[in-house]
């Protein structure tokens, strides 16, 4: 109850400045004479959202009532909040927060890859949740990008790990790893339920793997962490790397992945794998 009590006034607050921020002109109405009040006014905003005065009224006034996704979307529309602002609503009007549909990010920006690229030699990556693949540094193609593995076309981890070929997988012991990112990947799709492009990916990945299908169904669920994993490449043999996920601000739903070798001989392996890409005849 406390708690609730509390979010009423931010709610209120909240709405107002962002009300006041938006003028007329920004969402193409005319100025009008004698306005006082800073950006748009109650019953503008009620008009532009399709809502009733008196029901935007109350929920501005921070009373306790009853608002649904989409009229908070309308309401986000008309104030134009950015994507952090609308989950901030949300939030506060104690809606549960559903992203936009299409709404993962699939770039990044050089900032990122400038990150990726500096952590090199270690192999480093960018997914969101969904295991897009969104940027790679030099270390990272050395270790997965084998040319089975580019001839698939389709710049997802999950979907490469279960379509490519076991023998030219470079992650071992499958049985073991598989599921665990499945289960990781079950525990964004809790978020994305009903979403077009997560329902097509997994029903795409299902068809093209019973394997998938059959973890799919399992229904298990765990939050991504470290683990070692074991890699094999034809240059140098078994590799036993620590991946370490570290998230990055304004990107919602992804991580960077790093991969640290686990003892000294995976990192002189590591090291005569990179002297090997670089210099292939020697």
């Amino acid at each position: 109850m406390r708690t609730t009590q509390r979010r009423r006034p931010e709610l209120a607050s909240f709405l107002r400045s962002r009300r006041a921020r938006v003028t007329p002109a920004d969402v193409g109405m005319p100025p009008g004479l004698r306005r006082r009040t800073p950006g748009l006014r109650r019953e503008e905003v009620a008009q532009l959202s399709g809502v009733g005065v008196t029901w935007y009224t109350w929920l501005e006034q921070g009373r306790p009532i009853n608002a649904s996704a989409q009229v908070l979307d309308a309401v986000a529309r008309t104030l134009r909040l950015d994507p952090p602002e609308r989950e901030h609503l949300y939030r506060l009007a104690q809606v549960p927060f559903a992203p936009d549909p299409e709404g993962l990010t699939r770039s990044t920006g050089p900032e990122v890859q400038g990150i990726i690229d500096a952590l090199d030699p270690l192999p480093a990556v960018v997914y969101n949740s969904r295991y897009d693949i969104l940027a790679t540094n030099p270390g990272y193609r050395d270790l997965f990008l084998i040319p089975e593995i580019v001839d698939i076309g389709v710049a997802n981890a999950l979907w490469t790990l279960f379509t490519v070929s076991e023998r030219a997988c470079p992650l071992m012991h499958r049985e073991r790893e598989l599921p665990v990112m499945v289960a990781t990947l079950r525990s964004s799709y809790g978020r994305h339920v009903g979403e077009p492009a997560w329902e097509r990916f997994i029903a795409a990945l299902a068809a093209a793997s019973p394997y998938f299908a059959e973890l799919w169904a399992s229904g298990e669920v765990v939050q991504p962490g470290p683990r070692v994993k074991t890699f094999r490449h034809k240059a140098v043999g078994e590799l036993r790397m620590t991946s370490q996920s570290l998230s990055i601000d304004g990107m919602p739903e992804c991580r960077i992945v790093v991969y640290t070798p686990e003892d000294e001989e995976t990192r002189e392996k590591a090291a005569r794998l990179r002297d090997h890409t670089e210099n292939p005849a020697s």
